[in-house]
């Protein structure tokens, strides 16, 4: 795929309805439709944030160039910072789940958020302006082991068998309640619980992925046309029976949906990814929460007043004042430096052989605060901060935006061929959604999962071969 040469009419067009939407009418609504009763002027910073990001959405989906990791940490950012935020501090209605937070800490928090995004944006540039001056290299051909992949598939269709056995279909077709209750009950430790339920989806994933990207590869009259659909077909049912929008995580059952609809092609030309990143956004906005209602028992369609009602005091939305909690931490002086990070990083070591293991960073910032709910979020900003400070932020922030860049440089000529680079970049980037909600205690384990089955699927092609232009 090529970046467009030359800007059109009609670019100029859809890019101005964009922004007028997403970085005008709606954070103006917001403003004119939530009354401002006067807890902080953390908002105003936020709405800031949130056309900024209104801005850079807008000309991500607009190009139809797929740099999905960078859309999606824009995504994350203009819902949970520039809308959910600032409704919820203009409303002084905050998430219950982040109870009792000072108002004096929104503006400092605000400018932290921001700080963050700015970092962001200088660690990309940087990759850019130094990748520009060197002759554009093409992807590494990276090829895929079907006979690995069966090995994966057969492992995960065994794992999806073991955990419907235990949970019973009428738990899995609940609700999220009450799937959430026969999970603890079952399994009760929660590391368990995590690293079976990837277990479960992230194997027969990258499985589904790496039989859709040989499939799409064939030519007519190769064997494995017709077999092939079948694997997919009975993948995507056992997928479905573990990460349903039903009664699993929306993060997740968004994440499998996100990415099997890759696998076939989403992003394989430049008005597909337009499509892909418009449907994603529409979904975020509308789908989302409404998704919300269904799954959960006692939730009604009326206590949503309105569209910003959504986000208001919602603990979905509990971001930023989960952000709140790691400032405040940083401000009692609590930090030890990178001890947070080394729990994720040695999330697999039991607490019998380190007792004093480092909790979650959610539960962590929970239990500080005295919270009686403790499985909270801790997005990037929060981890960054508990480990290292302001600094920790903007050090790490530029870092992740260069790193970022250059995984889109990686993945993007990669969504219209085939070969393993489509199969890593049809997961991760929706994924990286996950681990910028937070914590990354929670987060890191499906990752390793996810890691280990994409390494084993992996195989280098022989110097001569070429990759697959992809025309499905």
């Amino acid at each position: 795929m090529t970046r467009p040469r030359a800007i059109s009419g009609g670019w100029v067009i859809g890019m101005a309805i964009s922004i007028a939407v997403l970085a005008i009418g709606i954070p103006g609504a917001l403003i004119f439709t939530v009354d401002d009763v006067g807890r902080s002027q953390g908002w105003i910073i936020t709405t800031v944030i949130g056309v900024w990001s209104g801005i850079r959405i807008s000309v991500r989906w607009v190009r139809g160039v797929p740099r999905l990791f960078d859309f999606f940490f824009w995504v994350f950012t203009y819902i949970f910072i520039g809308i959910a935020a600032t409704a919820s501090m203009r409303a002084a209605d905050i998430p219950w789940t982040t109870a009792s937070i000072n108002p004096d800490l929104d503006v400092p928090t605000a400018l932290i958020t921001l700080g963050g995004v700015i970092a962001y944006e200088v660690g990309a540039f940087i990759r850019w302006a130094s990748a520009r001056k060197r002759p554009v290299s093409e992807l590494p051909e990276v090829g895929i082991s079907v006979g690995r992949a069966l090995l994966l598939y057969l492992m995960g269709i065994a794992a999806v068998g073991y955990y419907v056995s235990k949970m019973g279909l009428s738990a899995i077709f609940s609700s999220r309640t009450n799937s959430a209750i026969m999970q603890s009950y079952i399994w009760g430790d929660s590391s368990t619980l995590a690293i079976i339920y990837a277990m479960a989806i992230y194997p027969l994933l990258v499985a589904v992925g790496a039989f859709a990207q040989h499939w799409r590869s064939l030519q007519p009259g190769e064997s494995g046309r017709f077999g092939y659909p079948v694997l997919i077909a009975a993948g995507f049912v056992g997928l479905m029976l573990v990460a349903n929008p039903l009664t699993s995580a929306r993060y997740t059952a968004g994440t499998v949906a996100f990415a099997l609809v890759m696998f076939l092609g989403a992003a394989a030309t430049a008005n597909r990814a337009r499509l892909t990143m418009l449907g994603t956004i529409f979904g975020f906005l509308f789908v989302f929460p409404i998704l919300n209602v269904f799954r959960n028992a006692g939730t009604q369609l009326q206590d949503r007043q309105s569209f910003f009602s959504e986000y208001i005091g919602n603990a979905d939305y509990d971001a930023f004042f989960q952000i709140a909690n790691a400032y405040s931490y940083v401000v009692d002086g609590l930090v030890v430096p990178g001890r947070q990070f080394l729990g994720s990083l040695l999330f697999w070591v039991p607490r019998s052989v380190w007792p004093d293991k480092p909790e979650d960073t959610g539960i962590m910032l929970a239990d500080y605060r005295g919270y009686p709910f403790t499985n909270l979020s801790a997005p990037v900003w929060s981890e960054l901060l508990v480990n290292g400070g302001v600094i920790a932020v903007v050090v790490g922030f530029i870092i992740i935006g260069f790193a970022l860049r250059v995984l889109d440089d990686r993945m993007v000529p990669a969504y219209s061929q085939a070969g393993w680079w489509g199969v890593a970049g049809a997961i991760l980037p929706v994924y990286s959604l996950i681990l910028w909600r937070g914590s990354l205690l929670q987060a890191t384990g499906a990752l390793v999962v996810m890691m280990v089955g994409l390494i084993w699927i992996r195989k280098k092609s022989p110097p001569s071969s070429a990759l697959t232009t992809l025309s499905r």
